[in-house]
């Protein structure tokens, strides 16, 4: 259960590099993962059926956290959040393409995406706190490093992300963003490894 969290985030990896290949024009630079699976996409199927095993994968390794909590009070909550985590993000309401949005056609869906964006960064920091007061110091250490540097490129996306609305050049905020989701996915990956090493059965 606990390689679950290694394997969730490589194959989270895995889909940013893949999957923009079938898609004609797009940019990892210029372009948002939510892109991927914008209305109309030609990658919008691959992309949701591999997020689901995505989920799958964390969702298992969220139970994972939960059976190695061992009476830690703060390692049993971070188990529940991540579970919470994967059922918030089950489903996302697709945004519609930039051409579309900046014509004025947004509907409800486009809202609740930036809405749903907004939960799953909340959550983010929060298993990434609950992390960092569950485990040792350099792990805490490395949680700190890694919060603040999500919020800093988390700071340069949100910069570029009103141009999606109005079409305009943002030659960054792919790169902003995947940077910023790679901190977590990163962490995530760590957490599982200092889990795997404290674990009875892999001394």
């Amino acid at each position: 259960l606990l390689i679950c969290g290694i394997l969730s985030s490589l194959l989270y990896v895995g889909m940013n590099i893949f999957i923009p290949m079938g898609f004609e024009g797009y940019s990892y630079t210029m372009h948002t993962v939510s892109e991927l699976s914008a209305i109309g996409a030609p990658t919008r199927q691959v992309w949701v059926i591999l997020a689901l095993f995505y989920i799958l994968l964390f969702a298992a390794f969220g139970w994972g956290v939960l059976k190695s909590a061992a009476g830690n009070r703060r390692l049993h909550i971070l188990g529940v959040l991540i579970l919470v985590y994967c059922v918030v993000n089950l489903y996302w309401p697709p945004m519609h393409f930039r051409e579309v949005l900046a014509a004025g056609e947004g509907t409800l869906t486009d809202t609740l995406h930036l809405v749903w964006a907004g939960i799953t960064v909340f959550l983010m920091l929060l298993l990434m706190g609950f992390g960092a007061a569950a485990m040792g110091k350099q792990f805490r250490i490395y949680t700190i490093t890694s919060m603040v540097l999500h919020l800093v490129f988390g700071f340069l996306t949100s910069l570029e992300a009103p141009n999606v609305e109005t079409n305009e050049p943002k030659p960054w905020i792919g790169v902003w963003e995947r940077i910023n989701i790679g901190i977590f996915l990163l962490w995530v990956a760590v957490l599982a490894v200092v889990l795997l090493r404290m674990s009875p059965s892999f001394k």
